[in-house]
Parts: structure tokens; sequence; C-alpha cells
């Protein structure tokens, strides 16, 4: 019966769409089964690329109509399997969408359809002085439509923050096919903010089509610095003294000695020799603020430890020094056949205490681990880092990487900074919600979602409501006994 319907359905669409933007045969779909986490695969039913919002929507329609699943996939560099395909649904494509519609300098705004490149936007908004500051380590592949669904940070969120500090307004289809607008280039809406809850929701709320984006000025000073240290403790309390001493850098990133070894052996970045940590510390701004505050920030590093430090004289010295950093994920490749990323948050403070203990728990399971990741708001990237080949390793690995969540967990922190949870942590959601938070959370995506059909089975471990499976709970939701919610 699935196979009809989605045969109906392929046929409909190349009738309505065009041959060349539906794809059914196995090995194309193939080239879709996984995001950038490519331990989950799973083959879509169909691939739809439209071209247009209106054509987001069509798509979006038909599958309502024939009771077929959706998701939405922009670039593919999702480290959570938020863009995992559906095996009897449709994957929604948005990469063809890929238009700069405006940049205004005037307004600082700038409206970009959703496949448009990240780095694309600061390119395009540099001739009037401006860049778009949210900057994953992926911003010269990853897609503004995925920052959205995914709420992306990057080294400089520390500062700037995240891609929800930055969205104004979005053009989204809803999941019942709708195309509808959100928030605008005025700087605050009336009402709810649906632009907020939109943000994040990792395809669960509908199809990003257009956005609307604040654009910063750059700023008139650029300051950056590389500090090595022996290990982990020092750099962390670097970091901790540092903005305690009421500097906010525009970043402060920390590799570890493994990170260092993998970015070495990847991009021959020449960081010190034998240093057990280095500190990225960046600060931009005003140039007499800028020269104070890193006067600062190098005291600071050499009172804490530091036993090498390099300051960027330009832009070329600069963009060496964050190379290792931004190719830290892809260059443990060179050190590991494979590896887990994970994607945590802390507090600061307790950066040394954590580390020891990541330290620890890998010790105990015979896997190594390599920690990069923003330490100046405490979200950790730690790599697990194991050989599929040997025996019982990738079960180690993989419950390595869950204790490193509790780990988080435990001291105050999230199980996610701005990867998501897709279907990689949906098992860990209840590790910091109880089940009413967890409903409560369903009973919004119920609003906008009543039928299910938009990227089901993503971020909730055991959803209850909107017909779907049933979970532990025994009898009415509490919610819908009082008359204020409906099961579908």
């Amino acid at each position: 019966m699935t196979a009809t319907r989605i045969g109906r359905l392929a046929a409909e669409l190349r009738d309505r769409l065009g041959p060349d933007q539906v794809i059914d045969d196995r090995p194309r779909l193939r080239t879709y089964e996984c995001d950038g986490l490519a331990a989950y695969r799973v083959v879509p039913a169909l691939v739809v690329l439209p071209h247009t919002a209106a054509e987001c929507a069509l798509v979006v329609r038909a599958c309502v109509a024939a009771g077929v699943p959706f998701v939405a996939r922009g670039s593919g560099t999702g480290l959570s399997g938020g863009a995992l395909p559906h095996p009897d649904g449709v994957l929604i494509v948005t990469s063809r969408l890929r238009e700069i519609r405006l940049v205004s300098a005037a307004d600082e705004r700038a409206v970009v359809e959703p496949g448009v490149v990240n780095l694309a936007v600061s390119r395009a908004a540099a001739p009037y002085g401006y860049y778009y500051a949210p900057d994953p380590s992926s911003q010269q592949i990853c897609s503004i439509g995925g920052n959205v669904a995914e709420n992306s940070g990057g080294a400089h969120c520390l500062k700037y923050g995240f891609t929800s500090n930055h969205v104004l307004g979005l053009q989204v289809v809803t999941p019942e096919g709708e195309l509808v607008r959100l928030g605008g280039m005025a700087p605050d809406s009336p009402g709810y903010d649906l632009v907020g809850a939109f943000v994040g929701s990792e395809g669960t709320l509908g199809i990003t089509t257009e956005v609307t984006l604040r654009l910063l000025r750059v700023p008139e000073s650029v300051r950056t610095l590389l500090a090595a240290f022996t290990g982990t403790d020092a750099a962390g309390a670097a970091t901790s003294a540092i903005i305690a001493a009421g500097v906010v850098p525009a970043a402060v990133e920390m590799m570890d000695a493994l990170a260092i070894e993998a970015a070495e052996a990847a991009v021959r970045c020449g960081y010190p020799d034998g240093a057990g940590a280095v500190l990225i510390v960046e600060l931009d701004g005003p140039a007499a603020e800028v020269d104070a505050q890193f006067a600062e920030v190098v005291a600071l590093c050499r009172a804490n430890g530091a036993t090498e430090l390099r300051i960027a004289a330009d832009e070329r010295e600069r963009a060496l020094i964050w190379r290792g950093r931004k190719s830290a994920f892809a260059a443990v490749g060179r050190i590991s056949p494979d590896y887990i990323v994970q994607d945590g948050v802390i507090p600061r403070t307790a950066l040394p205490e954590v580390l020891r203990r990541i330290a620890e728990l890998a010790a105990e399971r015979g896997i190594r681990v390599a920690n990069v990741f923003h330490a100046g708001d405490g979200n950790l990237h730690p790599l697990v880092l194991f050989d599929e080949a040997v025996e019982g390793q990738t079960a180690r690995a993989e419950e390595l990487s869950g204790a490193i969540l509790d780990l988080c967990v435990a001291y105050g922190g999230s199980i996610t900074g701005e990867h998501g949870v897709g279907v990689d942590k949906a098992t860990y959601l209840p590790r910091m919600f109880t089940d009413d938070d967890l409903d409560t959370m369903q009973l919004l995506r119920c609003a906008f979602d009543p039928r299910g059909l938009a990227n089901p089975g993503k971020i909730f471990p055991t959803p209850r409501l909107c017909g779907e499976v049933p979970g532990r709970r025994k009898g009415p939701h509490p919610l819908q006994a009082a008359g204020l919610a409906e099961v579908f």
C-alpha cells in the first residue's frame, strides 16, 4: 500500500514540477540517506527538489493529501540526524532555493532563501561594510535553512549569540501546506514569538522558505591570540579568568593535545610543539576598547600559565590560527578511522573538572577522546575516537558518548548546545525534562502539526500526542482531561 501511495505521489509531482525535480530510483535516493551524522542511514521513499516557496508548499500539500510524512533537508551537514529521511516518506531538499533577495545596509538586514550558504551572506554584505555573525565550522557549506532548523551557533556565539538572535522574520510552509509569514523586518513583532518557536524546531513545525536576517557592521578592529598551555586545566582557568575580568571576547576556543595532533596532521596549522592545550581568543569592536582588553587578556593568559603566546599581525596570520580550529572535526579522521562528534554544554567554571572526568571515563573504556570546543560558553564538542573493525569498540564508544551527555546534565548543563537533538539524542531528552515538560512541548508541536507528518520521530523519545504511538502514560493526558488539549 505504501509503495502504491508513493508511486502515485511521485507521478503527481513529476506532472506538476517536472521530471528533473523528482527522484525515485534507489541509487540516486541513497545520496540522501543521511546527513552529517553518517551513523544513521535511511533511504527515503522519494526525494523532491523544489525551486520556489510555492513549489515547497505544493509538495507539502500533496504529502498531506496522500498521508505521507515529509522531512526537510538543506545542505545535509547536520550532526544529530535531524534531516534523516523517513523510509516511507518524502525528503524535501531546499538546496535549490538559494537566492539572496535583499541586502540592505540602511536597514541592517538581509533577506535570503533557505538554500543560501551561511558564508555567502557575509560575502554579499561585505561591500556594504556588514556581515552575518553566526559562523558554524561548516559555514562554507551549511545552509541558512539548516541553521534556522538547528539554531546553529559557531565560534563567535559567545559575544553575538546563536541563529535565534539574528533571525527577525521567516516565510514558512506549515505542515498543512500553507505559506505564511512570521515576524518581519522590524526589530520586534507584537504577539507570541512564533519566530522564536520556529528557530531550532528541527523541521517539526514546518519548512523555512525565506529568512530575514540581522546584519552587523564589520568591527573597526579585530585582534586574535593563540595561547599554549601545559593542559586543559590551565587553559580552562585562563578562560574563567578572562570572563571574570569583565572581558567578553568574540570567541574563546579550546583544543586539547589530541585535537591539536589531528589538526596538524590534516592542515599543518603550526600550533606550538608539545602544547597540552591551546586557546584561541579573539576580540573585536572599537580599536581603543579592543587594544585595552587585548592587553588584559594577554596578561591573564600569562598569569594562568601560558607557555607561549602568538598574536596575529595581519589577516593571513589570523586565518592561519583559525585554520586548525575550523578543520578540527574533519581532521580527526587522520588519527582515527571512526569517531562520534558529541555536543553538550556545561558551566564554564566546571571545565577543568568535567574534562578530567571525561578523560577518566574514556580510560575506563579504552577509548580516546579529542576535545575541541567553545570554551567561553562551555559548549563541549568531545570527539570520541574508535575503530568499528575492532570488536566491541563501537559499543564502548557509544556508551562513552552517552556518559558524556549524562555528565553534562549532572553539572547543570545541556545535552546539546548547537547541533540539535534529532534522532541521535532523543533518548537523552528525558534526562533534562520531566514527562510533563515533554508533553507540553508536544502540545506546541501538535498545534502546528496535528497530523504528525512533519519530520516525525525526531527530538521526542516517546511522543504521546497527535495520534502517535503512546508511551508510558495510561489514561488521558491531564491537559486533555482539563479540556485544554486534544488527541488527534
